[in-house]
């Protein structure tokens, strides 16, 4: 796997979550990515990055647009140094929610990706890393 680009963002207020949004939907649309797949891209990481600014106080992306021999994508990883997940099991089940919402975050967003990947320790914060593929 090749990185095209790379780039980072620090999401500590909601108008960082707009500027992230915005900057998604823009690599996603300069590697032509269908509008669907651009909805599920933006969709997930949309509900990752309210995630860390609701449980961590925020936190940071690194966006990257990423290659290989038969297709190319969005990477994004989500990073924070938040009270992390003591349950990952449980946080991955629909339904289940410490925030009073619908529990559709984590599972929603994988869902949404082609490929996704967390790593959480409590105490020590949530990594979350989310790829979109072009013809995903």
């Amino acid at each position: 796997m090749i990185v095209l680009s790379k780039e980072s963002m620090s999401i500590q207020v909601e108008q960082d979550v707009i500027l992230f949004r915005n900057r998604t939907k823009e690599l996603a649309v300069k590697i032509g990515m269908s509008l669907v797949n651009q909805t599920k891209l933006i969709t997930a990481a949309s509900e990752l990055v309210r995630n860390m600014l609701k449980y961590a106080g925020g936190g940071k992306v690194t966006l990257e647009i990423i290659s290989t021999p038969k297709t190319t994508g969005v990477r994004l990883t989500f990073q924070d140094e938040g009270p992390g997940i003591a349950d990952l099991g449980l946080a991955m089940q629909d339904g289940y929610s410490t925030g009073k919402s619908l529990g559709l975050g984590l599972p929603g967003a994988k869902r949404l990706s082609n490929e996704f990947k967390i790593q959480s320790e409590p105490g020590k914060g949530t990594t979350v890393e989310i790829i979109r593929w072009k013809n995903g």
